[in-house]
């Protein structure tokens, strides 16, 4: 019986959805602060996040999405879900910004961004 569709193309993107990439993230004087690693996100992912955050704003969504997506080394998750409002609340949003864009693999540079 041949496959479903649905899981020849599942199937083919098995060992990308397996895959996570690095973060380096720095204490201001640039030295390594904490190695986060993030998996690809899906659509699943960017609803679960967004029902979470109990709204449609983009940047209470994303920072959700952090704290769902970011693992440690070991694949521990490295944030609750609770550490959404500290990390919105207590750090730059240059940080966040850098963050969430690594973790949606956004390849932008936020100063040319912000100038369109």
């Amino acid at each position: 019986m041949a496959k479903r569709n649905v899981d020849l193309i599942t199937e083919a993107f098995g060992e990308v959805m397996s895959s996570r990439r690095k973060y380096e993230l720095k204490k201001p004087n640039g030295e390594l602060l904490k190695e986060l690693y993030f998996p690809p996100v899906t659509r699943y992912d960017r609803v679960q996040a967004q029902a979470a955050a109990g709204t449609d704003e983009a940047l209470a969504i994303s920072t959700r999405l952090l704290c769902q997506l970011a693992e440690n080394e070991d694949g521990s998750k490295a944030f609750a879900s609770a550490d959404a409002e500290n990390l919105r609340r207590f750090l730059p949003e240059t940080v966040l910004n850098e963050l969430e864009l690594f973790m949606m693999d956004i390849k932008v540079s936020i100063d040319s961004a912000k100038k369109e």
